[in-house]
Formats: structure tokens, C-alpha cells, sequence
């Protein structure tokens, strides 16, 4: 099965003058990945590397003959680094890079089966969600000419309803004046309506208001008591009795551009075979999928042979997660789902435990190790200048919509990083996170009085405004423990 690795990265001009909108998996090689992971993530080669291998092995098992390719197991990986150095970064963008369906989860939010709290194949309900909609959007999208052309003659119908032919018999000899009358109603309804059909497309009657009859909801909304809801079953009351309950319809009054949207959704819900929609997100989330569970070394337990009742409950949790990580049939609304070639993706910080403290069985499925390294000062210049979605172009970008142009000077970015890296050091590391709230800082004044006081068209930052923003809150480290 040949699937696409559409490139559905976030662009801008100089993205789309590269030509790369339409990139095949097979047409990527590991260092194409690689390239395309350097312009939204500085720095971790060995971790960029790892999931280029492992994006690019879905594609390879996908080539080899049928009786092997279900014995190819994926390249689960386990990320070891602090926070914010980009491991959820890394793990989003293959996600996009692949149009794949990907969801994260922490695994502490987790518990073992029989107490209250999340069970572990919830995760595999929720991918399975995803890829629905996903799917679902696609093949909307393609029959949205169509649905539109349907929206617009049920709009016709309403403003201008079609002439009927009148099929009682006469009674005497005036068949053919009838006839005649009957082709000339008919004739002016149909100009009447092309006329009326052109007016709603170019938007000409988006202020007229009609009365629709819409779809409403058979059942009130309802909440389940207990441990587990049945949104974690995979539920839903709607499903299991909405052919069963007769459909209620409601009126509506709508603005022509309002009731537009409206009908184009439910015509292309008509358009749309949901029977395939659930087939193909299921082989999409079997296939292509990817987890990604954060904070794994938080239910790693202690290697000591006194376990306490907090290790115990951590270790459940493993065991409950080694089956979905290890293949299993999960039971989901939409039919059950095999979770063997499911991609997971764990990470952790791993500053109490060690991945060697999990149970050797989940080590097992786990077979590739990256560490991803602290980030510095030069990282985070880089950080604040080259990724395509770089902080600083991002605030750039907010200011101009009032008209103001914001400069930074390359003196005051160094001293952004330093002053970020210096908090980290002295405070506590929370990688490029950091970046954000002390630009957040650096910025308010600017960004609150620049709609009613501030006239300047543009703005510069130079080292000395920075160093005058920051330089209080940094040497004061317990107020720093608040603010940064």
C-alpha cells in the first residue's frame, strides 16, 4: 500500500516559492526530513535523526511483500532530555511532515485498571477520532463543489419554489392552451431562478433572511457517574440510538450567507460515505499513527526490592500500557483497531528515575534511546531567529496588524538569550519556554498602550530596553521565581 507524505507544514511566500506542497513519502529521504525538522527546531540532530529513520521505515515496510511487512515492528522511541528542548516539537512536526493522524497524552493522567482515572486505550479512541475527522475533512473537501451546487438550489427552492405541472385532465378541448400555459410558467420560473441562482453566488442576496428547516438533536445531553464515562468507552448514546429515534426537525431564521454554511455541511454529510470514512481512518490510524506519551519517567517506579504503594500503582500503569505499545485490538466506536504498527513516541525528563526503571518488558518496545541535550545561550538566539515560527517574527507579525512596524536590533536578541539563559541556570530550566515569557515581558507595555497612545509606525528593541525591562526581575531571584 503506497500511502502520502503530504507537506502540510505551515508556509509562508518563501515556503511556497520552494515547491514543496505536494511531497510523496517515497520522494523524502531521512535527510529531506531531517531539513524540513530545521526550520521549526534548533539543535538535537540525534533526535531529529531517529524519527527521520523511523517515518521513513513506515514507508519501507509498506514496500516489502505481504507475509513480512506484519512482522516489521516500528521504531518505537524513548526521548530523554528537560523540558522544553523540543521533544513534543519534534514529535508534532513529524506528525504534520506525514499527514498523519498524532495525538499526545501524559502518562500520569493515566491509572491502573479498576481505579478512577484514564484507562490507556482511551489514547487509541482519541487517535481514532482524529483520523475520522481527518479523513472526513478530505473527502468533504472534495465534494464541496457539489455540496455548494446543492446548498444553492435548496436555497432556490425556498425563495422561488419550482413550477409544478398540472396534471388534472381538462375537461373540454383546451389540452393544448394548458400546454401552452404550462411551458410558459415554466419557462419563466427557470429564468427566474438562473437569475435568482446567480445572484446567491455572487453574494448579491447574503442579507436576505429565510426560514430553514434544520436537523436537531434527538437527545439531551446526558453525564454518566463512574469511574468511567462513555466517552473513554468509546460511546455515544447519539450513535447507539439516533436510528432508532425519529429525527426532530427545527426552524431556523438564517441570513442567506449564514444558511450557505449550514446546508454546504449538511449536503456534504449527505455526499459522503461514512462506511468508507471509518475503513480508511482506521487503516490510516493502523498505518500511519502516532502517539506520543509525555512524562513516561513519572510512572516509572524505584528498582528496589521494598516497592512502595506509589511504585506499585506506576508499575500497574505499565503493564496496562505494555499490551497497546506492545499490539493489541483496541474496541472504538468505529470498529476495533490493531495497535502493532501504531508509532509511539515516549519522552521524559528522567531527572529521578532512569528508563531502566520501567518494567524490561515496555524497555523492550522501546528499542531506540536519544538524549536530548540542555539548551544554551547560542541556542537560544538561534531559536529566537531562524525556525520559520520564531517568537520574535510572531510578535512582528501581531504588531503589524495595527500598523506598526517592531524591529529587533541584533544587540538586544543576544541579550534576550542571555538574560534566558542566565534565569534557567538560576531559577529553574525550562528550556525555550523561557523565551516566551520574558518576551511576553519585555513587550507588554508596548503591546497594551500601541492601539490608543502610541503613534510611531515603527518600533526598535535595543539592548538597553532590554536591559532595562529585565534587569530588576533578574536580579531579584525571588520575584524572578514568579514572573520568569
Amino acid at each position: 500500500m503506497n500511502f502520502e507524505l503530504k507537506n502540510t507544514v505551515n508556509t509562508d511566500k518563501e515556503m511556497k516559492s520552494k515547491a514543496k506542497t505536494n511531497i510523496t513519502i517515497n520522494q523524502l529521504t531521512p535527510s529531506q526530513i531531517v531539513d524540513e525538522l530545521n526550520k521549526y527546531i534548533i539543535g538535537q540532530e540525534n533526535a531529529k535523526k531517529s524519527v527521520a529513520i523511523a517515518l521513513r521505515n513506515r514507508w519501507r515496510r509498506q514496500q516489502v511483500r505481504e507475509e513480512m511487512r506484519d512482522e516489521i515492528m516500528p521504531n518505537n522511541i524513548i526521548m530523554i532530555g528537560p523540558t522544553g528542548v523540543g521533544k513534543t516539537e519534534i514529535a508534532r512536526r513529524i506528525s504534520k511532515l506525514a499527514n498523519a493522524p498524532f495525538v499526545k497524552v501524559e502518562a500520569s493522567k493515566f491509572t491502573e485498571v479498576g481505579y478512577v482515572g484514564r484507562d490507556v486505550e482511551s489514547m487509541i479512541r482519541e487517535l481514532t477520532d482524529l483520523s475520522v475527522n481527518i479523513v472526513k475533512t478530505d473527502k468533504q473537501n472534495e465534494v464541496k463543489q457539489k455540496a455548494e451546487d446543492n446548498t444553492i438550489e435548496r436555497i432556490l427552492d425556498i425563495i422561488l419554489p419550482q413550477v409544478k405541472k398540472k396534471s388534472d385532465k381538462p375537461s373540454d378541448n383546451s389540452e393544448a392552451a394548458i400546454a401552452d400555459e404550462n411551458n410558459t410558467s415554466e419557462e419563466l420560473n427557470s429564468k427566474t431562478r438562473d437569475k435568482l441562482r446567480k445572484q446567491i453566488k455572487d453574494g448579491k442576496l447574503d442579507d436576505r433572511i429565510i426560514e430553514l428547516d434544520l436537523a436537531g438533536d434527538n437527545m439531551p445531553m446526558m453525564q454518566v457517574l463512574g469511574p468511567i464515562g462513555l466517552e473513554e468507552m468509546g460511546l455515544n448514546l447519539q450513535d447507539l440510538f439516533g436510528n432508532i429515534m425519529p429525527k426532530k426537525s427545527r426552524k431556523r431564521k438564517l441570513s442567506i450567507a449564514e444558511a450557505k454554511k449550514v446546508l454546504s455541511q449538511e449536503e456534504a454529510q449527505k455526499l459522503i460515505d461514512m462506511d468508507s470514512v471509518m475503513k480508511e481512518a482506521i487503516e490510516k490510524v493502523q498505518n500511519s499513527g502516532i502517539v506520543f506519551i509525555d512524562e513516561i519517567d513519572k510512572i516509572a517506579g524505584s528498582n528496589s526490592k521494598s516497592s512502595s504503594g506509589a511504585d506499585v500503582s506506576r508499575e500497574g500503569v505499565q503493564r496496562d500500557l505494555l499490551p497497546i505499545v506492545e499490539g493489541s485490538t483496541v474496541i472504538t466506536k468505529y470498529g476495533p483497531v490493531k495497535t502493532d504498527h501504531i508509532l509511539f513516541i515516549a519522552s521524559g525528563a528522567f531527572h529521578i528515575s532512569k528508563p531502566s526503571d520501567l518494567i524490561p518488558e515496555l524497555q523492550g518496545r522501546f528499542p531506540i534511546r536519544v538524549e536530548l541535550n540542555s539548551l544554551n545561550e547560542e541556542d537560544f538566539y538561534k531559536i529566537l531567529t531562524q525556525p520559520e515560527n520564531a517568537l520574535i517574527k510572531q510578535y512582528s507579525a501581531l504588531l503589524e496588524t495595527e500598523g506598526v512596524k517592531l524591529t529587533f536590533k541584533d544587540t538586544s536578541i543576544k541579550e534576550i538569550a542571555r538574560v534566558a539563559a542566565e534565569v534557567n541556570e538560576q531559577v529553574e530550566n525550562i528550556g525555550a519556554r523561557r523565551l516566551h515569557t520574558i518576551l511576553t515581558i519585555l513587550l507588554e507595555d508596548i503591546l497594551f498602550d500601541i492601539p490608543d497612545k502610541n503613534k510611531r509606525k515603527t518600533i526598535d528593541i535595543d539592548k538597553e530596553l532590554v536591559a532595562a525591562k529585565l534587569s530588576k526581575i533578574v536580579k531579584n531571584r525571588d520575584l524572578s521565581r514568579y514572573i520568569l
